[in-house]
């Protein structure tokens, strides 16, 4: 068993344990995510055999008594032959590391990864009756509506890359404005996503009129949920976004020049996003 201590939050977790269910497919062994066997329980994986609490305790404290042998992937991409001859090696071990990357064999598995991180129902259903609420009250257009998913990352933004991503409202609210203007025979429901308690709703309402307008208010497995039911997402440099965009290869812009004027080519797909993850 490779118990895979996962860093970071709820998304950087699923990537980084996707890698190496990849790995560990193409090479027949059994691989455990130990946060996903006690924490973030919206997903199918969480229910699958061995990721319960149990589980996690033997990972966390054979790895801390020395029983299990850790494999720690660099930071930064290069060479992990070492590495996955200790993974080879080794029975049972602990595999961790911001560095795993496995893009060929993440790509492979693909779609067995995205079941495996399927919403439970209960999630699926609460986004489902969020997105149902906000579209009844949007005023009719001459098309379906179209739903613009936009999650604001501010929080360790702040200080994240020197604030390089952190952007204000009036950032956003441009270029939300400038993908609203890409559908004009359209009805666009905004669903704003984010972890600023302190956001100005009442600006994005204002500017984008209450009809068109959203504010989930989710638990993080409901948000990523909803984002990932809509046509078109927006947001600075996050796994988050990315994340969603995987389900249903729903086309993203991740916002590196927030001055940069959108066009339709801005928006791009998972299977290439993913390989330029920062």
């Amino acid at each position: 068993m490779i118990f895979v201590r996962d860093k970071g939050r709820m998304c950087n977790n699923i990537l980084q344990y996707a890698h190496l269910y990849a790995w560990g497919r193409e090479h027949h062994r059994a691989t455990l995510s130990m946060r996903f066997a006690y924490k973030y329980r919206y997903f199918h994986i969480c229910d699958t055999p061995h990721h319960s609490m149990a589980w996690y305790l033997m990972g966390k404290y054979g790895a801390k008594l020395h029983l299990l042998p850790v494999v720690t992937f660099p930071f930064h991409e290069g060479d992990t032959t070492q590495q996955e001859q200790a993974l080879l090696r080794h029975r049972h071990c602990v595999a961790e590391g911001w560095g795993v990357r496995f893009y060929d064999l993440f790509m492979k598995y693909k779609q067995e990864i995205i079941r495996l991180f399927a919403f439970h129902d209960d999630v699926e259903a609460v986004a489902a009756r969020r997105m149902r609420e906000a579209e009844g009250t949007a005023k009719p257009g001459t098309g379906g509506v179209i739903r613009l998913g936009v999650h604001i990352r501010r929080g360790d933004y702040a200080t994240w890359q020197g604030g390089r991503y952190l952007y204000t409202d009036e950032q956003y609210l441009n270029i939300i404005r400038q993908t609203m203007a890409l559908y004009t025979d359209r009805r666009v429901m905004v669903y704003i996503c984010g972890n600023d308690p302190q956001l100005n709703r009442q600006l994005y309402i204002d500017t984008l009129g209450a009809e068109h307008v959203c504010f989930p208010d989710g638990n993080p497995g409901e948000d990523l949920c909803l984002l990932s039911h809509c046509d078109a997402l927006i947001g600075a440099p996050s796994t988050f976004t990315l994340v969603a965009s995987m389900y249903h290869n729903v086309p993203l812009y991740w916002i590196e020049n927030p001055e940069q004027p959108l066009t339709p080519q801005c928006f791009r797909h998972f299977d290439e996003l993913f390989r330029k993850i920062h």
